[in-house]
């Protein structure tokens, strides 16, 4: 059998929001492998939290509601989370979420985006 660089793994377990303290909010557990094609963050927002609204980037993205619930608000009008869920977010779609009296878990799978570092152009004369 050819043997290739990269090898099926597990790489996670999300029964790591058992072990997450009941305040943790944001990326509680992120995709660091630096040979991949894909991104995917576990976001964690606390009971009544929100993150506000904003227009996702130039990417589809998946996510999947792992556990707790709430409401993903869009440009249709809101759609109500619950463990299980999957949700696509088409690129460039506008985007919220609230979290529920339990709080909100998801994970988020995309295309990895390399962002390029910011330089100033140098022009001849300037």
């Amino acid at each position: 059998m050819m043997k290739h660089t990269n090898q099926p793994r597990v790489i996670g377990d999300l029964s790591i929001l058992d072990e997450v303290d009941a305040d943790a909010r944001g990326a509680v557990w992120k995709l660091t492998d630096e040979t991949r094609d894909l991104d995917s963050n576990l976001i964690r927002l606390p009971a009544d939290e929100q993150i506000g609204d904003f227009t996702g980037p130039e990417i589809d993205s998946l996510i999947v509601v792992v556990s707790g619930s709430g409401t993903l608000r869009t440009e249709g009008g809101p759609i109500s989370l619950r463990p299980g869920q999957l949700v696509w977010l088409p690129r460039r779609s506008l985007r919220g979420y609230q979290a529920g009296a339990q709080g909100l878990a998801y994970l988020t799978v995309h295309q990895r985006r390399v962002v390029e570092p910011l330089m100033p152009t140098v022009r001849e004369g300037d």
